[in-house]
């Protein structure tokens, strides 16, 4: 599967991977952890705003929203920045260690509005490390035929991390397969004076948060140096170009940023409802945990071979492709009825995002060479982290609204959106007649 990928890019994809794992715990601890009563929504949960009752599916969806949102509207200026000192590595190490002290302030904090600050904390060492961490895969591509390939792989690793995490949470958290209360642990002996000292199932959680973030921190710290970079191909302007540069039409990288926008936004739509999709279900937490991750395990089994497909066939066939089988797989979740069915429509969302994601950075990252890959790329993971942020959010209000249909039918409307768009405004960016060949390898 790796064969021939840069090493450093399988550095970072490992340290990616064990970040990951630790964030996407949270997509499923938070949840449940807010629920569970040890988190004050007195004064919160009931309140009238502007006509809208706020329930707690709604305060839940705020809490998920608010990483992304910090981290999306910081990128492009991590981006440029990293662009401009060409120093990216001192910009993930600053991102790791502010994430992790964010995951460790949970066990700590008894009121929503000291897990909002947390979240928060997380949100903005994302915004420093993704950015970085993506121009890096980017510039250690040596051509154009290899990028979709690093990418792929990058892709995969990071993706077990955010695909296994909801999983080994739910164990984590309930003591096995098939609970779902929360358990505690109590310390084991080698540890000495902490020996026998309980551990509740959240704290734990929370503690692999940590662990994941310090793991990365190492892998950066110890392997990963910055590539020679031409600083002053960074852009100078943060705003982000809507027309394209003959004026004829869209600017191809912010289509490619909106569709990835809604391409987050439908896998976002699930974590929020896992109360409801449970009782329609009749399921248990470790089911929906799998459930949730069938999206990203479907990327795991697809980044690479796409990946390496899309520097030899082209980039925009596979994109196009994955919007179509985006719009079925979302608009199932609303309306299905059996636990199988539905994980069969998570694992074929999956395969869509798998079309998507590796292509359209690829492209992106071909079209970098003279606008700064920090700066272009972070038009995608900023597109990315906002669609998960919003996600969520958009998911409690629309089932307020409309109940468990609605927000499926939203994210399926947003899918052949993004079909439209990029079938209208994109175009390839690789020749792929027959002198065209696969990159070399090492």
């Amino acid at each position: 599967m790796v064969l021939g990928t840069d090493r450093r890019v399988l550095t970072l994809a490992f340290a990616r991977m064990a970040d990951a794992l630790g964030n996407s715990f949270l997509i499923i601890v938070l949840p449940l952890y807010i629920a569970s009563g040890q988190i004050s929504l007195s004064g919160i949960a009931g309140t009238e705003v502007l006509g809208f009752v706020l329930r707690e599916e709604t305060l839940i969806g705020l809490v998920l929203s608010l990483f992304g949102l910090l981290n999306s509207f910081g990128q492009p200026f991590t981006g440029r920045v990293s662009d401009r000192t060409g120093r990216r590595r001192v910009f993930v190490l600053i991102g790791l260690g502010i994430f992790a002290v964010g995951s460790a302030t949970y066990p700590f904090v008894t009121s929503y509005w000291a897990v909002l600050g947390a979240r928060a904390l997380q949100g903005i060492g994302a915004a420093f490390t993704i950015p970085a961490t993506v121009a890096l895969v980017n510039d250690y591509a040596r051509s154009d035929r290899e990028r979709g390939g690093n990418f792929g792989v990058f892709n995969t690793f990071r993706l077990i991390g955010f695909g296994f995490g909801p999983i080994i949470a739910g164990i984590v958290i309930t003591g096995g397969l098939s609970g779902d209360t929360a358990v505690t642990y109590a310390l084991p002996a080698w540890l000495g004076p902490l020996a026998g000292a309980s551990v509740s199932g959240f704290n734990a959680a929370f503690g692999v948060a940590v662990l994941g973030a310090i793991v990365s921190f190492a892998l950066v710290t110890l392997l990963i140096e910055d590539p020679p970079t031409v600083a002053d191909q960074a852009s100078k302007d943060l705003s982000i170009a809507v027309l394209s540069r003959d004026g004829d039409g869209l600017d191809p990288v912010f289509v490619l940023g909106v569709g990835t926008f809604f391409m987050a936004t439908t896998i976002a739509l699930f974590a929020t409802l896992e109360g409801p999709i449970r009782a329609r279900l009749d399921e248990g937490t470790f089911l929906f945990s799998v459930q949730f991750a069938a999206v990203v395990i479907a990327n795991v089994v697809f980044q690479v071979p796409i990946g390496r497909a899309c520097d030899e066939y082209g980039r925009r066939p596979f994109i196009l492709a994955g919007f179509a089988v985006l719009i079925p797989s979302v608009l199932a979740q609303g309306l299905v009825t059996d636990p199988w069915t539905m994980l069969g429509a998570r694992f074929v969302q999956g395969i869509a995002v798998a079309l998507v994601f590796a292509p359209a950075l690829a492209l992106a990252g071909d079209l970098a060479t003279d606008r700064g890959s920090g700066t272009t790329l972070s038009v995608l993971t900023m597109s990315f982290g906002l669609g998960v942020a919003l996600g969520p959010l958009a998911s409690g209000v629309l089932y307020n609204l409309g109940g468990l249909a609605a927000p499926f039918t939203f994210g399926a409307a947003l899918a052949v959106l993004a079909l439209v768009l990029t079938y209208a405004e994109v175009e390839d960016t690789l020749d792929t007649g027959p002198q065209a060949g696969p990159a070399a390898q090492d």
